[in-house]
């Protein structure tokens, strides 16, 4: 249960913060906006460190594959392209094809065990899930 409601506390963030980011991109600019977003997530989190956690970050080193440390690079263009992407398609349609997206890659990771997950066995029910949320967006953006 707990995992359900961080879920849900994760998609209402990523929804506020595109929602704000693309505010600041409008009166600065795409790069300024990003590099601000990412230089407050960086103090938050060495704050939460002072705070809780100390481990030495050394430990970093020792992360195989090292492919495995790109997540900040790739933070940097998920920023970029919510940004972009509610600018031009509004919150709602952006966001649904962001998790659209996100549904479709995270289940071919999950069926080709690729970057270390365990393989999981294919299933029609997934990909028709998948194919609903597509329909629902479809829906969605159907206009009379």
């Amino acid at each position: 249960m707990i995992g359900f409601l961080i879920a849900l506390l994760s998609g209402t963030l990523m929804s506020v913060q595109g929602v704000f980011n693309t505010k600041v991109t409008d009166s600065s600019s795409m790069w300024v906006a990003n590099a601000f977003v990412q230089f407050t997530a960086f103090l938050v989190c060495i704050g939460a460190w002072l705070i809780s956690d100390r481990t030495s970050f050394k430990t970093l080193l020792t992360v195989e594959p090292k492919y495995c440390l790109l997540g900040g690079v790739m933070g940097a263009f998920i920023t970029l392209t919510v940004i972009k992407s509610m600018d031009a398609l509004g919150p709602a349609k952006a966001v649904m094809l962001i998790v659209i997206a996100q549904l479709i890659v995270a289940y071919l990771i999950e069926i080709f065990g690729l970057f270390g997950v365990d393989r999981q066995p294919f299933s029609w029910r997934k990909v028709i899930g998948a194919l609903i949320a597509i329909g629902g967006f479809v829906l969605f953006k159907w206009e009379t």
